[in-house]
């Protein structure tokens, strides 16, 4: 397919490319960033291979690098149905994934299997000792097992999540989660709970490297936004042009705000950490319309592939995304398709790790 083909013409087929399943990272590596580095140069396509120890020499004195500093909730649950009629057998737990905050002790959640679990119907949710921890009440049922939850009022209920919930690991990490999860899948820098999938490009980040990085001159501001399962939805339509995100919850604090606006009007290179970022930033530069940007909160639908028009950001550390996925869309809506999957294909080729825990890659 030309680069020049329209927007409209896209298939989400189009964004495929194959790779072998040993190459899907299932654990972290031994340290944060032992990682290597796809270094891309955008307007070119040219690439090399490097290792991520390398990111900080890649920065400029005067960038401004944005972090989004969203925190994992132990978002997967196990809970007992409370059954409802007589005759019915006892299932075995129910999975139940937390998804996104509905307001007064609502939550939307993933629950699986989920055919039997009917409006109206308690689930309840013990600790190991098998004490009950948390109850829900089934209020709606929606498409490929969305349900939303109202769980009965409790004092901390992120305590509890702390107590019983596991960490909410990507689908294609085949195996449970461990208790070293818990702080390998957050930044070293997260801060706001609420997301449900960590913003991966920051995995790679220690203290000491962004202490290096700063030392460089380089300015570091966050955002926060909060990722929802849908970064994991199969897209299920065959047109890009019909694609429609879950919506997620962003905050753009004032001092970031700030440090954009000095930015674009200096001219200094904006870096995002993660697509994530790149969402966030690209949707406040779209709600101002060209006008400086203003700290607020809200929900974004954002959904960028080819085609569209950057405002903000600049260069983007970023890791290796799904074959069909809105993530590889935006990947290939910043630095080209071509450009993009001819990388992958290198990637592959140099048996590159792929996803979460995997490599990442730089394009500047």
């Amino acid at each position: 397919m030309s680069e020049l083909q329209t927007t409209s013409d896209l298939l989400v087929t189009d964004f495929d490319y194959e790779l072998p399943e040993e190459l899907i990272a299932q654990q972290p590596p031994a340290e944060r960033g032992q990682s290597r580095m796809l270094v891309m140069d955008r307007a070119s396509g040219a690439i090399h291979d490097a290792q991520f120890s390398e990111f900080a020499s890649l920065l400029r004195p005067g960038d401004l690098l944005v972090l989004n500093d969203s925190r994992v909730i132990p978002a997967r649950l196990y809970a007992r149905r409370t059954l409802r009629r007589e005759k019915e057998k006892p299932t075995g737990r129910i999975e139940v994934m937390l998804t996104e905050p509905a307001g007064d002790n609502c939550w939307h959640a993933l629950v699986r299997p989920g055919r039997k679990v009917a409006i109206g119907e308690i689930l309840v949710f013990p600790a190991q000792s098998g004490a009950i921890e948390l109850k829900a009440e089934v209020l709606e049922r929606g498409q490929y097992g969305d349900r939303l939850l109202r769980f009965e009022p409790v004092d901390d209920f992120y305590g509890e999540l702390d107590r019983i919930g596991h960490i909410p690991l990507p689908p294609y990490i085949h195996r449970g989660d461990a208790e070293a999860d818990r702080e390998r899948y957050q930044t070293v820098y997260s801060r706001e709970r609420g997301s449900v999938a960590a913003p991966t490009a920051g995995l790679h980040f220690s203290s000491p490297v962004l202490e290096v990085i700063a030392g460089r001159g380089v300015e570091i501001a966050r955002v926060t936004l909060h990722i929802g399962l849908g970064t994991f939805a199969p897209l299920r339509v065959e047109r890009v042009a019909d694609v429609h995100l879950h919506r997620e919850r962003y905050t753009l604090p004032a001092a970031t705000a700030e440090a954009l606006n000095r930015a674009v009007r200096e001219g200094r290179r904006i870096v995002a950490v993660g697509t994530t970022v790149v969402r966030t930033l690209e949707h406040c530069a779209l709600q101002a319309g060209g006008a400086d940007l203003v700290p607020h909160s809200g929900e974004t639908e954002i959904f960028i592939s080819p085609g569209f028009q950057f405002r903000i950001v600049s260069a983007l550390l970023t890791n290796f995304h799904l074959p069909q996925s809105s993530l590889l869309m935006l990947a290939c809506a910043f630095a080209g398709r071509d450009h993009v999957l001819s990388a992958y294909q290198h990637a592959v080729a140099e048996r590159y790790r792929f996803f979460s825990y995997g490599d990442c890659m730089f394009i500047a």
